[in-house]
Formats: C-alpha cells, sequence, structure tokens
C-alpha cells in the first residue's frame, strides 16, 4: 500500500504571502508542481488544517472550500509570478511582515492577495499570450479593493476552475483586462464602475444552472 507523505507544515509556511493560520483560517494555497510544463493551481480555503494542506483542495463543486478556483498553464503562471511577488511584498514590507517566495509546492497566500491573484490569474487563463503584458498593467492600474471587489463578484457567478471557465463574469474580466486598456486614465479616475458596465454587457450566466453555491467571497 502506496502512503503519502504528510508535509511539515513549517515547511508549507515558509515564505507564505502574509498568511499566518493564528491571525485566519482563510486563505489560498497556489500549487506549483515539480514538474517544469505542469499547471499551477490556486484553490480558495475557508479553514485550516495543518495535517492536510496537500489533501485539502478539491476540483468538485459540493463544497466551496478548498475548491480550485483557476488552473494557469505553467507558462503564463511563469509571466506574472514575479509581478505577484514583488508587489505583495512591497505591501508586505509596508507593514512589517516577512517577505514571501514562491517555491515548488505549496504556497499559502493571504485571502486578500489570494483574491487578488486570482483575478489576474482569470484574466489570462485564455487570453492571448502576447496579451498578458496588457493585463498586468490594467491590473497594477486598479487598486487592491477593486480588485478584491471583481473578484467577489465572478467568483460567486462563476468561480469554479472549469466550469466556470470562459463564461459570463470570467470571460468578461478577461476582455475588460487585456482589450481594454486603463494605462492612461486620470490617478483618481474609479475603473470599477467601467468594469462593471463590461462586465454587465459580457456576461450572460444561464439562470438554470449555478456554480457556485457561494452568493458571495468570504
Amino acid at each position: 500500500m502506496t502512503t503519502t507523505a504528510v508535509i511539515p507544515v513549517r515547511d508549507v509556511l515558509a515564505g507564505s504571502f502574509g498568511f499566518d493560520p493564528d491571525e485566519t483560517a482563510s486563505h489560498f494555497l497556489v500549487h506549483i508542481p515539480a514538474g517544469s510544463s505542469l499547471a499551477v493551481e490556486i484553490s480558495e480555503h475557508f479553514s485550516w488544517d495543518e495535517e492536510r494542506v496537500e489533501s485539502s483542495s478539491h476540483y468538485g463543486i459540493e463544497r466551496d472550500d478548498g475548491q480550485v478556483r483557476c488552473s494557469l498553464a505553467r507558462a503564463k503562471w511563469n509571466d506574472i509570478a514575479e509581478v505577484i511577488r514583488a508587489e505583495f511584498n512591497a505591501r508586505l514590507k509596508k507593514f512589517g511582515r516577512k517577505p514571501g517566495k514562491w517555491k515548488t509546492g505549496y504556497n499559502p497566500v493571504g485571502r486578500m492577495f489570494g483574491k487578488e491573484l486570482t483575478l489576474l490569474a482569470w484574466a489570462i487563463e485564455d487570453a492571448d499570450p502576447a496579451l498578458t503584458g496588457t493585463a498586468i498593467a490594467n491590473w497594477q492600474g486598479l487598486s487592491p479593493e477593486e480588485r478584491w471587489w471583481l473578484y467577489t463578484m465572478t467568483a460567486a457567478a462563476t468561480g469554479h476552475y472549469s466550469l466556470g471557465r470562459n463564461r459570463g463574469w470570467r470571460k468578461a474580466v478577461r476582455f475588460a483586462l487585456t482589450e481594454n486598456p486603463v494605462t492612461h486614465r486620470v490617478s483618481n479616475e474609479p475603473v470599477v464602475p467601467e468594469f462593471f458596465r463590461l462586465v454587465s454587457e459580457n456576461a450572460v450566466v444561464k439562470p438554470k444552472k449555478r456554480l457556485s453555491r457561494r452568493a458571495s467571497a468570504k
């Protein structure tokens, strides 16, 4: 019988991005496989069990806790990993927190950082790789609060990693971030209302089938 080795919790938490289980249980996990061509998976968690970190993610729709939100091609992950690391660490430094780093295996990410990361991953998952730079620039042009809002709305309607892919809010977020540059906007001009218009025009979710039972992201 084959047994799965339990990953020491200290190894999992080493280099995490703003997640401390003593402060809150809610977090995201970024799983970076050892294989250099394997997809990176991002899952959202509302509970923390240090003894089953490696088995806490799932692909089903029966429960939201631990649900995989995005499976991102490795090449696309490589295009955004350093940008994400630099921005998150700059904000962690501002609040006197230890910096994080990406490593092979499971990477815990604080709840709000996880929302922002997933939003960018959703924007590029089905986009032309040539548009990744535009998506990054637009993502950087949003405030954290704007990113959280867009994530919350998208996760509630089309948050499942495969069933929500290229549909409704997910499709509209991709359109808004990759095809509508906001780098020219006035610095104090709000972005979310414009994105809300784009999403409203492009999101068509069939009412007979809900992809997530959670009305709002926690």
